[in-house]
């Protein structure tokens, strides 16, 4: 069998950061790490292609080439997601389809040859045992959740790692928590499952023996589900391989803002080689906590909780939600203020929607407010259901957030507010990297010299480079991260 894999595009969102990765010659973020485990799963005789359409074009001979053509995305991708359709169909290529967009949706892929939903170590055995005896289905799930512990080692050799920023790794599926709004654990669960840690370390071999040195991503949506196990086993060994091979990686990660109420699960990402850390924070508001049943939020002061976790070491990055029915007039400035006074950087708004199977959707659609389907990007103006804020007041709201934390004077305030009371626990050992160095001097061009922000580039400049030394590539990462928030903010 001749399989071609086919990981759809990403719009250009705060997500893509499109226009931060020209400044390091990287053409994505991550590898499709889901594709990349999948061809793990398909028999050794068979000759596998890759094609990331978000670092390479996808052509018709690569189409033609395949006996089937195999599709994952995430909603996000949906519109890519039914081009690529369009163009195996007219090609008579036959399609075999999974991940999120196809699991949440399968009444609108009923013309794709064959849908391989929920997690693939149950689903996609079936199907190819039916493929060898002849007689595939065109629809196969489970209910059962996978057991992850025989879950195999990614296929790195099928993507050239110097097309990405960042590798990524997976450690755990599933969420204790239940956010309405979330589809998480619709997906993978609320029991997290985790990986073992000899297969954690063995996963960072792999990649280490590919030659990537950098950033490694644990994709985990929330890697703190299982402290204990944490604590116990998977940081130390991995604290351990760090020191072994000489500190090759840093990680960053998701986790719920529990994480500052335990210092030494904290001291131990940071000893392991962790250095930020995604948070779902979602709303100040203590009433839209409250409705979204955000309870590891709820009752707690959340900029002391950020700072704790900044203090322990590791960068707070920052996920934030308005639209929600008890937002009052005021969300917009008081949010607006909540990320300025926290000192996080990377601040991503977004507007409420509700995804396929969520509490919230079910509830949006006993109140006859549900308008259409999740399209994954909550950045577009797109609100899938009728607010209770005049739509019009929300939008504007919205936009006047995004306009106010990324113009250069709000953004650069909050960059230094972060780094003057930054300390990183760890030294990070220096990998040199030409890509980086002239993103060094892209920066002093473009942010320095021909752009708006350039009297507070030149400020953060110097002052990191004489005040926080080890700090400096940080600072012009973040002026880079800043410039493109900025550019999708203005194409708003």
């Amino acid at each position: 069998m001749n399989i071609l894999m086919v990981y759809p595009m990403y719009p250009d969102t705060f997500w893509s950061f499109k226009h931060a990765l020209k400044f390091v010659s990287k053409k994505a973020s991550f590898p499709p790490l889901g594709l990349l485990t999948v061809a793990s799963m398909l028999p050794k005789e068979w000759s596998v292609k890759l094609i990331d359409m978000n670092a390479n074009d996808l052509n018709d001979e690569d189409i033609i080439w395949a006996d089937y053509v195999f599709i994952s995305a995430m909603s996000i991708q949906s519109e890519s997601a039914h081009e690529v359709i369009r163009r195996c169909k007219k090609l008579n290529a036959k399609i075999v389809a999974g991940g999120p967009l196809f699991t949440s949706n399968p009444e609108y892929y009923q013309k794709i040859d064959h849908l391989i939903l929920n997690e693939a170590e149950i689903t996609l055995p079936q199907f190819l045992n039916d493929l060898i005896k002849g007689k595939p289905k065109q629809k196969y799930t489970s209910e059962d959740w996978a057991e992850i512990t025989k879950t195999p080692l990614p296929r790195w050799n099928l993507i050239s790692k110097n097309d990405y920023t960042s590798m990524n790794l997976q450690y755990s599926r599933g969420c204790p928590f239940d956010c309405d709004f979330c589809d998480i654990t619709v997906l993978y669960g609320r029991k997290p499952r985790t990986k073992t840690k000899e297969q954690v370390i063995d996963e960072l071999e792999a990649l280490y023996l590919t030659g990537w040195r950098g950033p490694v991503f644990f994709v985990d949506d929330n890697f703190i589900g299982n402290k204990i196990k944490l604590k116990k086993e998977i940081l130390p060994a991995i604290a351990e391989w760090m020191m072994k091979r000489k500190n090759p990686f840093y990680f960053n990660t998701e986790a719920s803002i529990n994480l500052a109420d335990d210092d030494k699960l904290m001291q131990l990402m940071v000893k392991a080689g962790f250095e930020a850390v995604f948070i779902g924070i979602e709303s100040p508001n203590e009433e839209s906590l409250i409705e979204c049943n955000k309870t590891q939020n709820r009752n707690r002061d959340l900029i002391s909780s950020v700072k704790k976790i900044q203090e322990a070491g590791l960068e707070v990055q920052g996920g934030f939600i308005v639209g929600f029915d008890n937002d009052p007039p005021a969300i917009f400035d008081k949010l607006t203020k909540f990320i300025q006074e926290s000192g996080i950087v990377t601040a991503m708004v977004g507007l409420l929607n509700a995804p396929q199977g969520t509490k919230l959707q079910k509830r949006l659609l006993d109140e006859g407010r549900l308008l259409s389907d999740f399209t994954g990007n909550n950045t577009d103006f797109s609100i899938n259901f009728i607010p209770h804020m005049d739509s019009v007041e929300l939008i504007n709201g919205y936009k006047k957030i995004l306009n106010t934390i990324y113009s250069p004077k709000f953004y650069y305030e909050r960059v230094m507010r972060f780094m003057r009371d930054f300390e990183p626990k760890k030294k990070k050992v220096f990998h040199l990297n030409p890509n980086y160095i002239l993103a060094l001097f892209r920066s002093i061009f473009k942010l320095g010299i021909i752009g708006e922000e350039r009297f507070y580039y030149w400020k953060l400049f110097f002052w990191s480079l004489f005040r926080k030394p080890q700090l400096f590539s940080l600072a012009i990462l973040f002026t880079i991260y800043g410039f493109h928030f900025k550019k999708i903010s203005n194409g708003f």
